[in-house]
């Protein structure tokens, strides 16, 4: 016991154990989500969210504390960003007789995604912080974060608004588009992507391959285009 007691002390004091802790989360919840046959609603991102608050909370570790060990992974998410490219460049040779439909529904994905919640957020008087985090929440994270610099907003409050719409995005979307009547797989992946970023991808390629593609396509080019036309709109509005 005293072994395990001093242990505890190392670890507790450790970066390790946040990184330890959010890994082991998002294992435990990748198990979840396959025993219940991958139901959107075990999405292993949202449950992985859940144990690391429940146990952090538990903990009474701060956030700033979890933060030094979660940072690695964080750091990771750089990488993510730049092998967008790979989707994007691999998707080019779909887009043949789609080209228009995919780009009006890219361009009405995210002014639409920003409208309504920009307009919500006014109607309700909420502060200037918040308002200013709603404009890159659509994005992958990574990028959302790095727009969040630029408009002078706050990339951890951007990236909780991301998360959030990329785990509702990938909980509801099925059930939005089979109430919509959307059934070609094509479709149904480009919309979850220009709506919910790297959690509905990877949502989409557990539903469908195709579906997959198209939302990992949706995302890069969504990414992209708003990491280059938001600063440029918000600056110059």
């Amino acid at each position: 016991m005293t072994n395990v007691a001093q242990i505890w002390v190392y670890l507790s004091g450790s970066p390790l154990l946040a990184l330890a802790l959010t890994l082991w989360a998002y294992r435990i919840a990748l198990l979840i989500s396959a025993r219940l046959g991958g139901h959107p609603l075990a999405n292993p991102v949202a449950l992985a969210v859940a144990f690391v608050a429940l146990a952090i909370t538990a903990l009474g570790m701060p956030y700033a504390k979890y933060f030094e060990g979660a940072q690695f992974v964080h750091f990771l998410l750089g990488t993510a960003t730049v092998s967008l490219a790979v989707p994007i460049y691999q998707g080019l040779a779909a887009l043949r007789g789609k080209i228009a439909a995919l780009g009006i529904a890219l361009v009405a994905g995210g002014v639409t995604s920003i409208a309504s919640a920009v307009a919500v957020a006014r109607l309700l008087h909420a502060d200037r912080l918040i308002i200013g985090g709603l404009y890159a929440k659509s994005l992958t994270t990574p990028i959302a974060m790095g727009v969040a610099e630029r408009i002078g907003a706050s990339p951890s409050l951007t990236a909780a608004y991301a998360v959030t719409t990329g785990v509702l995005g990938a909980v509801l979307g099925r059930f939005v588009l089979n109430g919509v009547g959307c059934r070609a797989w094509w479709q149904r992946g480009f919309a979850i992507g220009v709506a919910a970023h790297g959690i509905g991808t990877s949502r989409a390629f557990a539903v469908h391959p195709e579906a997959g593609a198209y939302a990992s396509l949706a995302m890069g080019m969504h990414g992209v285009l708003g990491a280059v036309l938001l600063p440029w709109l918000i600056g110059n509005a």
